[in-house]
């Protein structure tokens, strides 16, 4: 066993970055960081006081207004920087990625992949969607132009299951618009955005763009109550992202909530069950199921059950568990003791509901971690769409089998068994019936013979119903959500 070298640089008590440097918070209340595979205090988060969140929005606030007035090549040209020394920096990120969260290494680096992903959009998106449009002689004597303008300070409140990635569904394409930001990380995985703000320290923006703080929920509210704050981007669970949501209403602000999911996986009986087992086995298990488009209800239709269970299960119950640093480890630990023991509580509600466990991940042991986090790959049988296993998030690597007999009682789960719609994949040979599927699902994001539908960044990050709150979705939908439209309507 070869474990890949840790990245301790900035353990201890994290520091603030508050117009342009780091500083130590006098705050007292601390959140400790841990390192979920070994039950080891790894760091310190100091919760911002509110008179250093109230500092953090003023730099930003004063750094807007000469931002604003910065060239878009000029503004461009940091992101290419940022784009370069992110590519410089990609192993330590990923790496104190899987130290801080637990995610494998490979899924640490597709994450960082996907983080620059969207800084490369950005740099696209200043020289084409943040156009203006413009119409010679509307009417005689008149010419009509539209222009975006950057609305000013907002602020990006990440989640701890994508602690880097997350974040930067906003950030780089708020720095290219011309607004500044605040960024609250997950208080449960503050480490990796730590590394990211490090990135960004190296850049030489000007003081005031970026700024990070700690904290918990009242560190939220008093951002997005702050009268120079124009609007919040949230990323986390349903009943957070609904009073996010709200209160941000309550507050005139604008607000992108991407929550939480239940995601549905249907395999028909044409399915090719040797390309379908890998996939879903990345989609249920993979991040330790602790992602909002992981799988969740595995419906088999028809004929295909007893052979899709079999396969499954038997893949399933192979998978190596242990330290994500270890290049052969296949499904690292749960984030947090506390999100071990729900998860437990989880799949001791399913069997008290009736359904059946047929793979059973409570009792995972890694000997050379003990005190780690861990649970196995976990499967139900004979589940029901009613059972509260089938409806509720369980954020853990448990899955439920349910039998239909067709795709249309398949589809009629999905749009009435569940409140969420984040996403929902089909395997099938058939083309009549993936466009059956893909045009009736009420889900934002959609996969065809894939078992997670992740848009790339120069598209909207989906989301239906419950799993997302807003007008405007993540990713390449920022750039209407950071700017506004002037109309100029110009006679000479």
């Amino acid at each position: 066993m070869t474990i890949l070298p840790e990245v301790q640089s900035y353990y201890g008590r994290l520091k603030l970055y508050i117009n342009g440097s780091w500083i130590d918070s006098k705050s007292s209340y601390t959140q400790l960081v841990m390192n979920p595979a070994k039950d080891e205090v790894i760091a310190e988060a100091p919760f911002a006081t509110m008179d250093e969140v109230n500092e953090a929005v003023k730099a930003a606030a004063e750094a807007f207004e000469k931002w604003r007035e910065t060239p878009i090549t000029t503004r461009v040209q940091y992101i290419y920087r940022l784009k370069q020394r992110m590519e410089e920096h990609f192993e330590e990120i990923s790496r104190i990625t899987t130290q801080n969260h637990g995610k494998i290494i490979d899924e640490a680096r597709g994450e960082s992949r996907r983080l620059i992903e969207n800084i490369e959009t950005a740099c696209a998106i200043a020289y084409t969607l943040a156009k203006g449009e413009h119409i010679d002689q509307v009417a005689s004597g008149i010419d009509e132009t539209l222009v975006r303008e950057p609305l000013g300070v907002f602020t990006v409140i990440g989640p701890f299951n994508f602690p880097a990635l997350a974040p930067f569904w906003f950030i780089p394409q708020a720095l290219v618009l011309g607004c500044t930001l605040v960024v609250k990380p997950s208080e449960i995985t503050p480490l990796p955005m730590m590394w990211c703000f490090k990135v960004l320290d190296e850049l030489e923006l000007p003081p005031g763009i970026v700024n990070l703080v700690y904290g918990s929920r009242e560190v939220s509210e008093a951002l997005i109550k702050h009268p120079d704050v124009q609007g919040v981007a949230f990323v986390g669970s349903t009943p957070t992202g609904k009073y996010v949501y709200k209160l941000a209403g309550e507050y005139g602000k604008r607000a992108i909530i991407q929550a939480g999911a239940k995601n549905y996986i249907v395999v028909m009986p044409d399915a090719d069950l040797n390309k379908a087992i890998p996939a879903l086995l990345t989609s249920f298990f993979g991040n330790t199921g602790q992602r909002c488009l992981s799988g969740s209800n595995l419906v088999a239709i028809g004929g295909v059950y007893e052979s899709l269970k079999r396969k499954f299960v038997e893949a399933a119950s192979k998978l190596k568990l242990g330290y994500g640093l270890d290049e052969s480890v296949e499904m690292g630990p749960i984030v947090s003791i506390n999100a071990k023991n729900r998860v437990i509580n989880y799949i001791e509600k399913g069997v008290s509901e009736g359904a059946k466990l047929i793979l059973d991940g409570r009792n995972a042991y890694v000997p050379e971690y003990p005190k780690g986090y861990f649970i196995g790959p976990t499967v139900f049988d004979d589940v029901t769409p009613d059972m509260i296993i089938a409806r509720d998030e369980i954020f853990g690597p448990v899955a439920n089998i349910i039998r239909a007999d067709n795709l249309d009682e398949a589809i009629e789960m999905i749009n009435t068994k569940t409140s969420y719609g984040n996403a929902a994949c089909i395997f099938t040979s058939s083309g009549r019936e993936a466009r059956e599927f893909r045009r009736r699902v009420k889900c934002g994001n959609i996969g065809i013979n894939v078992g997670i539908a992740a848009p790339m960044a120069f598209f909207p990050f989906g989301g239906w119903r419950e799993s997302f709150f807003g007008v405007l979705h993540g990713q390449i939908d920022c750039v209407d959500f950071f700017t506004d439209k002037k109309i100029v309507i110009a006679r000479w």
